[in-house]
């Protein structure tokens, strides 16, 4: 199949969802019986708070940044029970998969959900008050059950940053992979082709990646300017992995 026609989308199930027992609506919401698509990769994720920053990271800086970190690593949903930190990752397949998958889920906004679109996904959200230490609100944070890719290039964006293309079937790749042939490890937030005392290696010879993360890894390691960060291209690949960065 030609990769070019594959139009893909990704879909969180947040913890929020998750704690109130709403995977199984969630699920049925977005079947193929309603929405024509199909699943092409599907995993359960301990959040490390390196992958959520890469997951928010147009959010950086922002006032509530911090409190939607802890959102999405089930901090707050599970305080105390660390073993439950989690959220399901979906890529549905298919035509018209973003607008479709966005038109079930609504408005990101919960209380507009429920006013403008009631009995969509996210009109079962809430939006909690941010609070500093004198109980002053200073923002909000919107608890809005599923995330939802907007356009063609932030699906391709966060696919590629929460599956590996292992994680999908080959023919339902929707962007180019190529084999590595070198070893890569991670260790500060520096790239290394050969082993370094507490480095982590998160790809070897013979491993398939994104072609984009290899391209992006070649340029860093020759100290040349890269489409995206070196933590973009690392956390996929230490995703549930044990002593992966929390």
């Amino acid at each position: 199949m030609d990769n070019k026609k594959i139009k893909q989308t990704l879909v969180l199930i947040k913890p929020d969802a998750l704690k109130n027992s709403l995977t199984g609506y969630v699920l049925s919401q977005l079947s193929e019986f309603h929405t024509g698509l199909r699943f092409a990769g599907t995993k359960i994720v301990n959040v490390s708070r390196m992958l959520a920053e890469e997951h928010y990271a147009e959010h950086r800086g922002k006032v509530f940044f911090p409190s939607l970190l802890d959102y999405i690593m089930g901090r707050i949903h599970y305080p105390d029970e660390p073993w439950k930190h989690r959220v399901i990752a979906i890529v549905y397949q298919g035509p018209d998969a973003i607008k479709k998958i966005r038109d079930i889920a609504g408005p990101t906004n919960p209380h507009i959900a429920r006013d403008e679109k009631p009995g969509c996904i996210r009109a079962l959200g809430t939006v909690v008050p941010l609070k500093d230490a004198e109980g002053n609100v200073i923002g909000e944070r919107m608890d809005n059950l599923i995330h939802a890719s907007a356009t063609d290039s932030e699906a391709e964006r966060e696919i590629k940053l929460w599956f590996k293309p292992n994680d999908i079937p080959p023919l339902m790749h929707a962007y180019p992979t190529e084999v590595s042939d070198a070893y890569y490890y991670h260790k500060d937030n520096k790239l290394y082709v050969t082993h370094e005392i507490g480095s982590t290696c998160f790809l070897v010879p013979g491993n398939v990646a994104w072609k984009s993360d290899l391209e992006t890894l070649r340029l860093l390691q020759q100290g040349i300017p890269a489409p995206c960060s070196l933590q973009t291209v690392v956390v996929k690949y230490l995703i549930n992995e044990k002593g992966e960065t929390r």
